[in-house]
């Protein structure tokens, strides 16, 4: 049988990737140095829960639940996430 679910409210934090190396070290802090750039695709290589994940300019990079970090396409997360504050 197939049921339907609903994601539970929860707040993240998140980051978008801009391309720029000011940009970069924020991510850095943010992830503990945990987030690799590949300087030749402007990508950032982002070890998740399941393994490696690769994230583009424009994407963003989410803090989860659990303390992990993983990319999100813009797309996906301005359709998934609101701003709720802008930590400051």
């Amino acid at each position: 049988m197939i049921n339907k679910y609903r994601k539970k409210p929860v707040e993240i934090e998140a980051i978008q990737w801009d391309g720029t190396l000011e940009r970069y070290q924020e991510i850095q802090a943010f992830t503990d140095n945990k987030v690799i750039l590949l300087e030749e695709t402007q990508s950032l290589l982002v070890p998740t829960l399941e393994g490696d994940h690769i994230g583009g300019i424009g994407d963003w990079i989410i803090k989860g639940i659990v303390g992990e970090f993983y990319p999100c396409k813009d797309l996906v997360f301005q359709k998934s996430y609101e701003l709720v504050g802008d930590g400051r």
